[in-house]
């Protein structure tokens, strides 16, 4: 049993539940089990929910000499609701890489509540995020020129955040963090646990089921990175891949069709343009409300494109937003580009360098990225900046058994959206490979992440629930349709039969 199940209730005071399970263990002549419930406490309102536990465990930084700096790694625990919960949690693992887990305590809460209910869900921010040494590096979000920063200037704030890190980033790698996980793991007395992660969180639940299987129970790969992707260099290809698939829905719907003609043959006219002849305008900041002059290029626009694939709703906007910046419109691409503010202030710009420059990049040659982008409109503006960056970043080691497959017999989910612009079905299907015991389950309709959607959740719950993906109906998959397009001011065709996923 779980012993930070023994406090159901923040109220309760620490010292009589803990009297409790002492006496309970002398009674029945057994070695109580390792306590953690003193080391963790409820919440405040400024760590997480106030109905769940906070706390940290304090490692080294370099695991290997076991001296020298610390790193205390946030922990939160969103206890089991239900009276029957089972002994083993739902460790989260989150995305980017750059994410800080707990610091999506409260989304993760609402989102996954029917898991909570017979299950601890426990969170950790991953060393480099969050409130575990964040190795942040955020631009001016308030400034319209954070949109466009140049390459230069780019580097310039990565190189002034490096020197001004209180961190050896040559240990912020995927494999030490995943050790890390495994003492989170036994600090809070668990001995089998559940993994769920979420794009590039399956990386790291691929790594610690490799490093750690004896403690597995069951896995879900929800958009799958693993070891061996070569971060960022498929982004062009597979954003390709996602924008090609919008607009050939849209040439397939009479209503999209007919409001945006030819639009397929338009689009990489307009990215031709913006290359040689980048505009400038005067836009709105769509939060401060301040009005900048914006020189807006090629790769500002591809960016914002390819942040919208992700999300089916999101890119329901594409057709009539790069229909208005033909004519040089662009304060609509610009609302858009901020749609995903809140997401990137957990986002730890030097955490994520520290992953890519040690694991990705040393495996990518110019010959791979001028092969890989080839006939993408997103040609080099989606990885350009984060390979310069790796040519003064510290380099991490990791073995060379790093990039082989994982083979594991434990459980796997493994869910692939189908429109998914970083992470489509053919990493799913790879990886699945080497998992006997693994299903793979590609979602219609859908983007990046398929627990977002009503039909993901409930086969994840139904998985983790069981242990089993002969647990997992899938039956929910065949109702899941594209968004309408929105065509225009008044929204979506009130005549068009798609709609968002159940």
């Amino acid at each position: 049993m779980s012993p930070v199940r023994r406090l159901r209730h923040p109220a309760a005071g620490l010292a009589s539940a803990l009297a409790l399970g002492v006496v309970a263990g002398a009674a029945c002549g057994l070695r109580p089990e390792p306590q953690a419930i003193d080391r963790l406490k409820p919440c405040a309102s400024d760590e997480g929910p106030t109905d769940a536990y906070c706390g940290a465990l304090t490692v080294f930084e370099n695991r290997d000499a076991r001296q020298g700096r610390t790193i205390d790694l946030k922990i939160v625990v969103l206890p089991a609701l239900g009276n029957d919960a089972a002994p083993d949690p739902l460790f989260l693992l989150a995305g980017g890489p750059g994410q800080g887990a707990a610091k999506m305590a409260r989304q993760v809460r609402d989102l996954f509540g029917r898991i909570q209910v017979r299950r601890d869900i426990v969170l950790v921010d991953q060393r480099g995020t969050g409130d575990s040494n964040g190795l942040e590096c955020r631009a001016d979000a308030d400034s319209l020129a954070s949109l466009n920063e140049s390459d230069e200037a780019g580097l310039d704030r990565l190189k002034t955040c490096l020197a001004g890190y209180d961190a050896d980033t040559r240990f912020y790698t995927t494999p030490i963090a995943m050790d890390d996980l495994d003492d989170v793991r036994a600090f809070l007395g668990y001995e089998t646990i559940n993994l769920y992660g979420g794009s590039y969180g399956t990386r790291a639940a691929l790594v610690y089921l490799r490093q750690h299987e004896t403690h597995v129970r069951a896995v879900v790969l929800d958009g799958v990175a693993p070891t061996d992707m070569r971060l960022p260099l498929y982004f062009a290809r597979d954003a390709q891949r996602a924008l090609d698939r919008l607009l050939a829905d849209c040439a397939a719907d009479a209503a999209c069709a007919a409001q945006y003609p030819d639009l397929a043959a338009r689009v990489p006219a307009l990215f031709a343009r913006l290359e040689t002849a980048p505009h400038e305008a005067r836009l709105t900041h769509p939060r401060t409300g301040a009005t900048e002059v914006v020189q807006v290029k090629a790769a500002l626009v591809a960016n914002i494109v390819a942040g919208a694939l992700y999300s089916p709703l999101l890119s329901s906007l594409v057709p009539e937003l790069l229909v208005r910046a033909e004519t040089n419109d662009f304060q609509g691409m610009l609302a858009l580009a901020t749609t995903g503010e809140s997401a990137g202030e957990n986002m730890s710009a030097g955490m994520q360098l520290s992953v890519i420059c040690a694991e990705d990049a040393p495996r990518v040659t110019e010959a791979d990225v001028a092969r890989e982008s080839a006939g993408s409109i997103f040609a080099r503006h989606l990885l350009a900046s984060r390979l310069k960056a790796c040519e003064f970043w510290p380099r991490g080691a990791v073995p060379a058994s790093y990039y082989e497959p994982v083979r594991s017999n434990v459980p796997v989910l493994v869910l692939s959206g189908d429109l998914d612009p970083v992470t489509p079905p053919s990493w799913g299907e790879a990886v699945s490979g080497s998992l006997p015991n693994a299903r793979h389950v590609t979602a219609p309709a859908t983007g990046h992440g398929v627990v977002g959607t009503g039909c993901g959740l409930r086969m994840v719950a139904a998985f983790i629930d069981q242990g089993s993906t002969e647990a997992v109906d899938t039956s929910c998959l065949a109702s899941m349709k594209r968004p309408p397009f929105v065509l225009g001011p008044a929204g979506p065709d009130p005549a068009s039969r798609g709609a968002p996923a159940p």
